[in-house]
């Protein structure tokens, strides 16, 4: 009679799964802070040029950045870009105006405009830009660079 014994079921216990929702927002939270979001697609290429005495930007939120540089090829045409547009000389004025009245009050005021040119930009291009910046009253420029230590690595 051993033959016609029945099988006791043996079944698998439920997963416990109240532990899930808290690994799933630590992970979250990890990869929220590990991860940088890039503000703008750059449509230039450019070649930071090497610099000695140099300092680092402390409030970005008030900072807006210029791009020049070549299109493409080495040879190619330089082009400014502001956000994700590129633009002429002419319209960086109103650009940096429009980004100004965006900003928040105390932001407008300590306002900064970052140009990261490349180094073989011609210098009568960056002045063109100065020259729109000065008339969008937009007075604090920053030029960023490496370090000379860094850049002969």
């Amino acid at each position: 009679m051993s033959m016609f014994r029945r099988r006791l079921r043996h079944d698998v216990p439920a997963l416990n799964t109240a532990s899930l929702p808290d690994l799933i927002f630590t992970v979250l939270f990890f990869f929220m802070i590990v991860t940088h979001m890039r503000q703008v697609t750059l449509k230039v290429q450019y070649q930071v040029p090497a610099g000695t005495e140099l300092t680092k930007l402390t409030k970005k939120s008030a900072v807006t950045y210029i791009y020049i540089g070549n299109r493409g090829e080495r040879n190619g045409e330089t082009c400014i870009q502001m956000n994700d547009k590129l633009i002429s000389v002419d319209e960086v004025q109103d650009y940096v105006i429009a980004e100004r009245n965006s900003m928040s009050p105390d932001d407008a005021a300590a306002m900064t405009v970052s140009i990261k040119a490349d180094r073989f930009v011609p210098m009568g291009i960056i002045t063109d830009v100065k020259q729109a910046l000065r008339k969008a009253n937009a007075l604090r420029i920053n030029y960023s660079a490496v370090s000379r230590s860094d850049a002969q690595e």
